[in-house]
C-alpha cells in the first residue's frame, strides 16, 4: 500500500488520532511495536492559524516515528487552507483531513463529522487544501454518513478521491452512534469495492485482536486497518496484531514484566518532555485503561488511584503493586 511516495508494505496497520492520546511518547511507542503510520492529536485549524502554544505543540513530530501524519479540522475553506499551509511548514508525511470526530465540540459547530451534514462545502475544503499544499500528501477520515438514513459514505468517497485526496479512512460508525454499538464495515467493503476507487481505504472501528484486522483485511479487502481505542494502555496491540499477520507464531511476546515496564516507561517518557503533572495527565488514562489490570480483584478502586496519583512515585508504587498481585496470580494458577 502506498500513499504518495511512502510504502507501507502490506496489510499496514495505523494508530488513530486522537486528542489527549496521541502525544508523541505514545506513538513514539506504537510506532517500536509495529504502527507503520501514526497521527498526532487532531487540531483545530483556527488555532493553528492563532499560534496557540498548546496547540503548536502538539504539531511538533520527530524522525524516530516518520512516517506521521498532522490531522486539523475546521468548518470554512480559507481557515483550513490557512492551517494546511503552516502544517506543511512542519513536514509531516501527511495531511490529514478530520471530517470524522462526533464529539459536540467539533461536529456541533459544524467541523469534523459536522461536515457531513454540509457536503459541498466538505469537497471545497478538501479541493482546496489539496491546491495549497502540493508537496505533501492530504488525505481524509470521516464516517458512513450523519445518521442511518443518511449513509453516503459510496458515493462521498468517489467525490473526496476527485478532488485529490490519497488516501480515505472510513470510521464504520455515523455520527449520530458516536462511539456506541457496533461498527459496521459492510459499506467500508462496498467503497473497496467499487472499480471507480482508486485511493486506499482504510478501514477503522472496533478492531481489538488480530482476528478482528485479519477479518478487515480479508473478508474487506481495506487496504491498512486503523485502531484507536483499543490501543489505550496497550501500544503493544500492533505487534500482536503485526506477528499474527505475517503468521510468525514463534514470535516472542510480551511477558506481563514486559508490559508493566513499557507503561512504566511511557510514564517516565512524559514527565521527562512535559513535567511531572502533565506528564501524568497524559499517562494516567492509558494507565486505568489498560487490558492487563483486568485480573486484579476489585479494580475498580485501584483505577480509581490510578486516576487521582498527582506523583511519579505514587503512581508508580501503584504500579508495582498490581505487577505484584498479577505475578502472585500467575505463580497461583500454575
Amino acid at each position: 500500500m502506498r500513499i504518495g511516495n511512502i510504502d507501507f508494505g502490506t496489510r499496514p496497520l495505523f494508530l488513530a488520532p486522537m486528542e489527549d492520546v496521541t502525544d508523541i511518547g505514545f506513538r513514539k511507542l506504537c510506532k517500536r511495536y509495529g504502527a507503520a503510520m501514526v497521527y498526532t492529536e487532531f487540531v483545530s485549524a483556527d488555532a493553528i492559524i492563532r499560534s496557540v502554544k498548546s496547540t503548536l505543540a502538539k504539531m511538533v513530530i520527530d524522525d524516530d516515528e516518520r512516517p506521521v501524519g498532522i490531522q486539523i479540522y475546521g468548518r470554512d475553506v480559507d481557515s483550513m487552507v490557512q492551517a494546511a499551509r503552516m502544517v506543511e511548514e512542519v513536514h509531516p508525511d501527511v495531511i490529514d483531513l478530520n471530517f470524522g470526530c462526533p464529539v459536540k465540540k467539533v461536529a456541533g459547530k459544524g467541523a469534523g463529522a459536522g461536515l457531513l451534514r454540509n457536503i459541498p462545502l466538505m469537497l471545497d475544503i478538501a479541493r482546496e487544501v489539496v491546491r495549497a499544499v502540493p508537496n505533501t500528501p492530504v488525505t481524509a477520515k470521516t464516517r458512513l454518513g450523519w445518521d442511518k438514513e443518511n449513509l453516503i459514505i459510496t458515493t462521498l468517497a468517489e467525490q473526496l478521491q476527485d478532488c485529490g485526496i490519497q488516501a480515505l479512512t472510513i470510521h464504520g460508525r455515523t455520527r449520530s452512534q458516536m462511539y456506541t454499538g457496533q461498527a459496521d464495515w459492510t459499506l467500508i467493503g462496498e467503497v473497496k469495492e467499487n472499480p471507480r476507487i482508486h485511493i486506499p481505504i482504510i478501514g477503522n472501528g472496533d478492531i481489538t485482536s488480530a482476528q478482528e484486522a485479519r477479518e478487515a483485511f480479508d473478508r474487506y479487502g481495506v487496504d491498512a486497518v486503523m485502531i484507536g481505542r483499543a490501543t489505550f494502555g496497550r501500544p503493544w496491540i500492533f505487534k500482536e496484531i503485526r506477528d499474527s499477520l505475517d503468521g510468525a507464531p514463534d514470535a516472542k511476546s510480551l511477558s506481563l514484566d514486559d508490559k508493566i515496564d513499557v507503561l512504566e516507561e511511557q510514564l517516565r517518557i512524559n514527565v521527562e518532555r512535559i513535567g511531572e503533572y502533565r506528564g501524568i495527565l497524559h499517562t494516567r488514562r492509558h494507565l486505568a485503561a489498560s487490558p492487563i489490570f483486568k485480573g486484579i480483584p476489585d479494580f475498580r478502586q485501584t483505577r480509581i488511584a490510578m486516576l487521582r496519583a498527582e506523583t511519579v512515585e505514587s503512581l508508580t508504587d501503584i504500579l508495582e503493586q498490581c505487577r505484584l498481585t498479577l505475578k502472585q496470580q500467575q505463580t497461583s494458577n500454575q
